[in-house]
């Protein structure tokens, strides 16, 4: 296990794995997960120098009490990156870690190699009256009980009702964060108000979106959205998938990130050459 202590103060988790001598790849997962989101990417991405950090309220980083925002969260990750003297990385964020990532390459365009956006948003401004009942629930009931009532967010309508008879085991697992994190998390969501929306126009690095047919949190059109935006962008669509599509369709995202990231490589030593 590896941590960092950032500027202010705060410990973050990563874990490494991978090629220690492949191109890097940072790993940004979304609310209330952790790196252990990322496992089924583990084999899959060996050849890279894979990097996923646990955001601050979430698995082995700190749980300090809020407010949280997404800009020092983004920043943490930066941090990370700045200790492992990483230049530049290939970044891969998945919903709250896509709106992370999408900060990052506004923020700090030198440090994207290239950008993968997977079921996220660029503006979240409509979810707030949902992430209300969250709150609502956690605070009543606990997170157990919002792990297991809300898996249907995560996983396309087959998978729910193959799964669901033991959701009480696997939506705790899939959601570990502490009560108090993850709602510090939700409010930092809940006040990044302006999203990236205006400033993805300015995004440079090859950028691929890609989101499942059957996501429910993170519509198709939010995917669509953010590929306008992006010049040059490409965005796919994988059918019969939801929320949670880098765990439960692992072998299609996977298949498709990977066959992004080997383009995006064979691009960039063509340029060297001529």
């Amino acid at each position: 296990m590896s941590s960092i202590t950032t500027s202010d103060g705060t410990a973050i988790h990563f874990s490494q794995w991978g090629d220690p001598n492949g191109e890097p790849v940072l790993f940004l997962h979304g609310l209330g997960a952790d790196n252990i989101g990322w496992i089924r990417q583990r084999h899959a991405f060996s050849a890279y120098r894979c990097i996923a950090v646990d955001n601050r309220g979430s698995g082995g980083s700190d749980k300090p009490a809020g407010p949280y925002t997404l800009d020092r969260m983004a920043l943490d990750a930066v941090e990370v990156l700045d200790h492992l003297e990483v230049e530049q990385a290939h970044v891969i964020g998945a919903s709250m870690g896509g709106a992370l990532s999408q900060i990052i390459i506004v923020g700090f365009p030198e440090r994207v190699r290239t950008l993968v956006l997977a079921c996220t948003a660029c503006d979240l401004d409509w979810r707030h009256e949902l992430f209300d009942e969250w709150e609502d629930l956690i605070r009543t009931q606990g997170m157990r009980a919002f792990a297991i009532k809300n898996f249907e967010w995560l996983f396309g309508p087959r998978s729910v009702r193959r799964w669901y008879p033991i959701a009480a085991v696997l939506g705790p697992f899939l959601v570990r964060a502490p009560a108090d994190a993850f709602i510090a998390q939700l409010d930092a969501i809940r006040s990044f108000e302006t999203g990236t929306t205006e400033e993805l126009a300015q995004v440079k690095a090859p950028t691929l979106v890609i989101t499942g047919s059957q996501d429910i949190l993170t519509p198709v059109a939010d995917a669509e959205e953010i590929a306008a935006r992006i010049p040059g962008s490409e965005l796919v669509v994988v059918r019969g998938q939801a929320h949670g599509f880098m765990v439960e369709g692992a072998r299609h995202f996977n298949r498709v990130v990977l066959d992004f990231l080997d383009r995006s490589r064979t691009r960039a030593r063509s340029s060297l050459i001529s």
